[in-house]
């Protein structure tokens, strides 16, 4: 019977490997970072399976998979070479997250106030995707404050938190229900 290669033992320890093969503590900003973005990437598998419009479940499919290039992109150590010619997200996939907020804004109720997230299953799971999104950005700028990070990274994913933020407000809408404003007490 073959060996299973999930299982290596060598983290351990406490310490892993980036891309290229360097040892850094599991706790280190960079592996932070990356394992932030993989943790939304499951959250977003979860809000696929509630979003029922078809080009909604597309463009977070999409979504995913630049996930998965800034994971990757994230866990290559800076002084690596190959990491300078490594396409990650550039202006075109900002864009296109600009216009799909433009989309999924289109028709919906003006604003009126802070939302407390929830409203539906769908929704509340889209809220989670959107804070764990948020403090993967701040993860991320963490990281550039200490090594080289592309600009292009963080406005991807500042503007996927405000898609997320947009598309459960959309949720709602089409399921029919409120918005749950907050209250001031």
């Amino acid at each position: 019977m073959k060996k299973s290669n999930v299982y290596t033992r060598t983290g351990d320890g406490g310490m892993t490997s980036l891309n290229g093969g360097e040892r850094v503590p599991k706790t280190d900003v960079r592996v932070e970072a990356y394992g932030t973005v993989d943790e939304l990437n499951a959250h977003l598998g979860e809000l696929v399976t509630y979003l029922e419009v078809e080009a909604d479940r597309r463009l977070l499919t999409s979504v995913q998979s630049d996930l998965f290039t800034i994971g990757a992109y994230l866990a290559t150590d800076s002084s690596r070479e190959e990491k300078g010619g490594m396409k990650v997200v550039g202006d075109e996939d900002v864009a296109r997250l600009e216009r799909a907020i433009d989309e999924a804004e289109d028709g919906l109720p003006a604003w009126r106030g802070f939302v407390l997230p929830g409203g539906s299953r769908g929704a509340a799971v889209c809220h989670v995707c959107r804070t764990v999104c948020r403090r993967a950005e701040r993860r991320i700028l963490a990281l550039a404050a200490v090594a080289s990070v592309a600009p292009e990274v963080c406005a991807y994913v500042n503007r996927l938190s405000d898609y997320l933020f947009v598309l459960s407000r959309r949720m709602l809408f089409l399921e029919g229900r409120d918005e749950i404003i907050w209250k001031k007490c």
